[in-house]
Parts: C-alpha cells; structure tokens; sequence
C-alpha cells in the first residue's frame, strides 16, 4: 500500500513537471453549468430555440478552421452544450496565437491623443471574446498555457483598460470626462478578463475586485457645474446618453456584475438600486407595432430599430423578475439590430427566458417623465400601432443632439412626424447637418437653432421637461428650451397639450432682438397642402398638420397674395442612409417680431379616408387668444393668457374671457354642444390659481398650479402638478369621491368647496 501511495505521488510530480497538472477549480463567468442547462431543456421544446442552436454550431464548424478571437464565444458555447474537447483546444490554439504573435491591442486612432489612449472600444470587445475563449479552454491547457496567456493578455488588454480607466498611477480618464458608454466597456470588459484570470493571477482578481467595488460611482454620477455635465440615471430609469448607447454601456456594466455574482459566490456586491428602475426606461421609450419590429425613440445618436434586448435580458439573468420585461422581450424580433442578443447568437441563446407567460400589455402608466435628462413620454395606450409623442429637452453634448423642445410622434404604426436621424460621426454630414437642429422639430430664429459649439462644448444652461400630467384623454408636458437657445432667446417655451384626437403645440417665444421666426417639421410620408393644413399620410398612418397663430398657413400657393399669412418652404436634406433625398418643412412668419406665441394643431386621424375632422375656430379678446373646437357633439374652450408669459412683475395676470375670470396661463374647458360652458366636465388649467364663473369659484390655489379636473357621476378625477405642497380647491358637491393623482384623496368641505391636499 505504501509503494502504491509513493507510486502515485511520483505520477502527479511528473504530471506537474508536464506542465498538465489539475488546476483549481474553475467557474466560467457567463456560461455555467446551470444556464447550460435551462438552454438545453429550452431547446427541447422550442423549436425557434433550436434553429438558433443549429446556427451557432454551424458557425462554430466555421470556426474550426479559422483563427478569429471575436468569433470565440461561438467556440465556447459549443464547448460547453456538446462536451467535443475540438471546440477548447481550438480556443487554445487561438489565444496561444493571440498573446504569441500579437504585440497590441491598441488603435492608431487612440495613439494620436494626447496623452495616448491605450484602450479603446475594439479592445474591450477582444477582452470579453478572450474571457469566453480562457474559460472554455481552461481545462484543456496546460499550466504553462495558462501562464503564458494570462501574461499575455494582461499585457494586451487588462492593464492598458484597468490602467488608463481605473487604476493608480496610470489612469488619465474620469468619470466627467468619459463617464458614459466608453467607460463601462473598457472597465467592465477590462475587468471582466481580470476576473477569468483569477487562478493564476492574484493582481488581476484584485483589479476585479476593485471593479465590483467601484462600479456603483458611475450610476450614481451626479454631473457637475463646471463643464455642465449631466447626471449619468434618471431618478425614473435610463440614462441620457440615447437609448442605444445606454443601452450598450449598461449592458457591459451588467455583463460583469453577472460574472461577479456567478464566480464569487457568497462574496458581495454593492447596491446599484438603478438597475431596479431600468426595466421602465426601455419600455417606456418603446413603441410596439403589430407584425413589425418593435420601435424605439430615434433621439441622439439612435435608431428606432434599436431595443434594448440586451440589458433586459441580463437583467432577468441577475434576479430582476419583472413580468414586463418579458412583453418587453416578446416584441422584438429576431435580429432586428446588430448588436442584439437573440437566439442565433451564443448570449442569446443562453439568456433569453422563457417568454411564453409574457404578459399582453405592461403594467405601467402610459405616460412619463424623465426629468433628469428631460425625456417625456405620452401614449393613448399600450396597444400596437397606438399614438405615441415623445419630447425631448435636456442635454446637448456628445451623442444628444441639439434638439431641445423637438418631438417625435408615432401613430398607427408609423413614425408619421419623424427625427431626422444621424450617421457615421466621421461624415460631414453627421456634424453639418443631424446633429444640428435643422435635422429636428423646433423653432429657428433668423435661421438659427442652437449654437453649434454645444455639439463639443455642451450647453451650461440646458432645457428641461416638467409638469407631466396624464388625464387619459387630455395630456400635457411643458418644455423649457431658454437655456440652450439663450444665445438668441430669453423666452423658449413649448406646452405640449392633447385633448382627444388632437395635439396642440403651444410656443411661447421671445428673442433678444427682432427677427423672424420658423416652424421645422420632418414628416414621414406623402405630404400635400391642401388649404391652411399639410396632410401626411404613410400607410394607415394619417395626421394634418395645422399651424393656426401667429397666422394661419397662406390658403393657395399664391403666397405674394396673402402677405400676413405664414409661407412654407420645403427644404431638401438627405436620409440616414446617406443614399436617398428627403424634403422637411419650413413654416415662416412674414413679419419681424421679438416676441410670438405659435399654436399648431396636430390632428390625428383615423385613416387617411377620414372626413370628417374637428372644426376650429380662431378666437380672441382683451389679453387672450384662443379656439373652440367642436367635433362629434364636444366643444373645448382653449384660452391662451397673453399676460402671463413674464411680461408683467408683481402684478397677477388676470383676464376675462366668455364670463370665465382667470390667472391661468392657459384654460380649457369641455362640454356638451348646446349646453353652457358654466356645466364643463372637464377643465385643464396651465399655470393658474383660480377660475371662477359668475361669483362662482371653480378652482383655486395659493399658489399657481398645473391642473386635469374631470367630474362625473358623483366622482372628481384630478392630476395636479406644479410645487412639492399643494393646497387646492374645486367646485364639487360635498360627497364627491376624489382621486388625486391615481390615488383615493382625503378631502374637506369648506365654503362650498372641495379642498385637497398633497
């Protein structure tokens, strides 16, 4: 027996002196053994599953017989589901290869800089290929295999991204110069390698580690003063940067939490309580169409076939089991971007869930704000092909555009009023002409939008979105674009107002000087004049178009005939495509003004056919101007205060309109055709803090507030906005049932008056 014990120690020195001895146990980072296994039970009953295993092994065959470390993920996974050791020795070959005759990784472009950028997004994409490769060969090399690799790719992407990113004395990045999108690929991917090092290089676990420790400083970057960055996540989810490159930087960063959490069990993670609120960022920015692909808002440098498939699906992955992101994941479609995880593609086909118990809509309010970056969001419902408007107000700098107070309307499955895109940066066209304003839906003033240095520069003074409120068929945001346009405005308000099957856009402007005025609009369709209205139409997808003050549009094209009305101009651009020619719309204000207030009706139809459309009636008495509109027996009152757009100090801005006394910036009213305005169901009120009628009082509030009243059968429906403490009152019986909000309100009857608090 003890010969037998001597003869096998001496076996295992030789096997050592061999350079194969047993290594330490080694957990793979993304493919373990149990996503192995949810994959193969999938497979077995989904047969789309199937088919995208039967790709991914075919391109590993390829693979065989080539030597390219990004495809290395497609060896790995085939490792791991057949167990054929051809696929790891293959991926030994390659990363002997790789760290032997490779003497960087580094890009000439990079090089240029001062001082030199070692890492580079190219790199990072190598460092998760050669993480998957190391993991899967890891059981096939040889002790002085993995020595020499994991000399080699330290040397070629783990210290030049840890260095230059991270890690003392060497980093030259910090979070307000690069914090977004680079910074968590080349961390994350830099750590992400580190960490599959970990046997056999104790510096780079300890490198891995200071990642996990670290990673949480770059969702909760707050901005700065100096330079006027933003802060990186909305309090509501998501991140400024355009749903595409959040989407990417959030992903990397969530790559290697997953890792972390799958290699260092029972080993901590810090909080990152963003990740929770993620799921209603992508959604909310998603337009689902029936037999289509899923869209997304198209801001910045995005693309409206661009999803988030990626972070939502590694999202599940970490233990975020939130039903909606699966009705998130079941509207896309296979390969419907280049970047995604679907189930031709190794990630994919290992992290997409079961999505067969999605659910049929979300289980989410319909509208949102994103007040921090200063996104807005407002929908009809979560049906496909339903209305979606989007707005956008914030930041300008890096890949937002200068596009503050510009919108975006889907309808009936159609981006019908559309963004103008964007391109490869490089393009003179990208820097002359998408990111500028004239690609977007704002107001120029004597031909200019925003100044064209906040492209590099950022603006310091940036706009905002605010004052959201969701009434079901009346909706309102405010957007406040001063700040970027300050260099020529001093007042730059767009009111954003739904009332049933129309959009009213209301500009509030005032300039620096006299000048004049226009209006942008890039539709997407076939569109014609006809009288005052443009009519777009593409597919079933149908609006008009109908700029109504100042002036209305000249009624023929005998423009010279009607000098006070507004004149259109039709402008050729060119498509994201960079191939085809595309004309947007330029409405013109004739005469020269410093202040304007422009309202343009956006009538949504129901289809092109559609005849019968609302009837609007340009009003307007002492200090107001306004409309009454009458559609299928409903009037709506829409007043407009000229009073109380800032040109009066210390004194309130009170008016008379049609027996209504009012401080509101703006009021509407709605009743029933042959009945008095006095017995209004619904009221909208902008900025005021009463209206009465006839001594009556309707609403009032100390201090100005932003109100959706709707009263009926015994209930008052309120969304109110405007200052943290709210106090307000309203005319309604005494045993009226309120909700404020969404919320049951307690509420106190004084003086013939509802009070409600918040």
């Amino acid at each position: 027996m003890k010969h037998k014990t001597i003869k096998t120690l001496l076996i295992a020195v030789m096997l050592m002196a061999a350079g194969i001895a047993q290594a330490a146990t080694h957990t793979p980072l993304l493919f373990t053994r149990e996503q192995i296994n949810i994959a193969k039970n999938l497979i077995k009953s989904d047969t789309l599953r199937q088919k995208g295993w039967e790709s991914i092994k075919a391109e590993a065959d390829k693979q065989l017989k080539r030597n390219d470390i990004t495809k290395a993920e497609y060896l790995a996974v085939t490792y791991y589901m057949t167990g054929d050791k051809r696929y790891a020795e293959k991926l030994r070959s390659i990363l002997l290869d790789v760290v032997n005759k490779t003497k960087s990784w580094g890009d000439a472009e990079m090089d240029m800089r001062k001082p030199v950028w070692r890492s580079h997004l190219g790199m990072a994409h190598k460092s998760f290929q050669a993480a998957m490769a190391y993991d899967a060969a890891y059981d096939v090399m040889s002790a002085a295999d993995r020595a020499t690799i994991t000399k080699g790719l330290i040397r070629l992407a783990v210290e030049p991204a840890l260095g230059d990113w991270l890690l003392e004395p060497t980093r030259i990045h910090s979070l307000n110069s690069m914090g977004h999108n680079w910074w968590t690929s080349c961390v994350c991917m830099g750590g992400l390698l580190a960490l599959t090092l970990r046997n056999e290089s104790p510096e780079a676990y300890r490198w891995a580690a200071r990642v996990n420790e670290i990673l949480p400083q770059w969702f909760d970057f707050a901005g700065d003063d100096v330079q006027g960055k933003p802060k990186t996540f909305d309090d509501a989810g998501g991140m400024y940067e355009s749903l595409n490159y959040a989407a990417f930087g959030i992903s990397e960063a969530l790559l290697f939490r997953l890792a972390w959490k799958n290699t260092q069990s029972g080993k901590s993670m810090p909080e990152i309580p963003q990740l929770a609120n993620l799921p209603n960022y992508f959604i909310q920015v998603c337009y689902p169409r029936a037999n289509a692909m899923m869209y997304s808002l198209p801001f910045g440098d995005s693309h409206k076939n661009i999803v988030g498939d990626v972070p939502m699906k590694l999202l599940w992955a970490l233990g975020y089991k939130d039903s909606n992101i699966l009705w998130y994941l079941s509207g896309i479609e296979e390969n419907q971007h280049r970047d995604g995880y679907f189930l031709n593609r190794p990630m994919g086909m290992l992290f997409t869930p079961d999505l067969r118990h999605a659910p049929a809509q979300p289980d989410l309010g319909k509208s949102q704000l994103f007040a921090d970056f200063g996104w807005s969001t407002m929908r009809d419902s979560w049906n496909k092909d339903a209305t979606l408007l989007a707005m956008k107000c914030g930041y300008t700098w890096n890949h937002s555009h200068a596009d503050a107070s510009s919108f975006v309307l889907f309808h009936k499955g159609v981006d019908i009023i559309k963004d103008g895109g964007n391109c490869w940066y490089p393009r003179p066209e990208y820097r002359n002409y998408f990111f500028q304003s004239q690609a977007h839906n704002v107001v120029l003033f004597n031909g200019r939008g925003q100044s064209r240095e906040q492209q590099y520069h950022g603006a310091l003074l940036r706009g905002y979105m605010s004052e959201l409120l969701d009434g079901g068929n009346i909706k309102y945001v405010m957007a406040n674009a001063t700040g970027p346009y300050s260099d020529q405005f001093s007042r730059y308000l767009r009111h954003f107002l739904w009332i049933d099957n129309v959009i009213y856009i209301i500009d509030d402007l005032k300039t620096h000087e006299v000048g004049n005025f226009e209006w942008l609009w890039h539709p997407n369709g076939q569109t014609t004049k006809k009288g005052i209205d443009i009519n777009v139409v593409n597919g079933k997808s149908s609006v008009v178009i109908r700029p109504l003050y100042p002036q209305t549009l000249a009624k023929s094209d005998f423009v010279h005939d009607y000098p006070d009305d507004m004149w259109w101009e039709e402008v050729k651009a060119i498509n994201e495509d960079l191939k085809t020619p595309e004309t947007y719309y330029s409405f013109h204000l004739p005469a020269k003004t410093d202040r304007v207030k422009g309202l343009t009706a956006i009538i949504l139809k129901d289809d092109a056919s559609q005849k019968e459309l609302p009837v609007m009636e340009r009003r307007e008495g002492k200090d107001w101007i306004g409309l009454r509109i009458r559609y299928k027996g409903k009037v709506t009152d829409l007043y407009i205060n000229q009073l109380a757009d800032g040109r009066l100090m210390h004194s309130n801005s009170w008016i008379e309109a049609d027996g209504w006394t009012t401080d509101a910036y703006m009021l509407a009213v709605s009743y029933k055709e042959g009945t008095s305005p006095a017995a209004a169901g619904e009221m909208f009120i902008s900025y005021g803090s009463a209206v009465r009628r006839d001594s009556t009082t309707y609403f009032s509030s100390l201090s100005k507030l932003f109100v959706i009243a709707r009263q009926s059968g015994g209930k008052l429906d309120i969304r109110m906005s405007g200052q943290p403490r709210m106090y307000a009152s309203f005319k309604a019986p005494r045993q009226t049932k309120v909700t404020l909000n969404g919320k049951s309100a307690a509420t106190s009857f004084r003086d013939g008056l509802l009070d409600v608090k918040q």
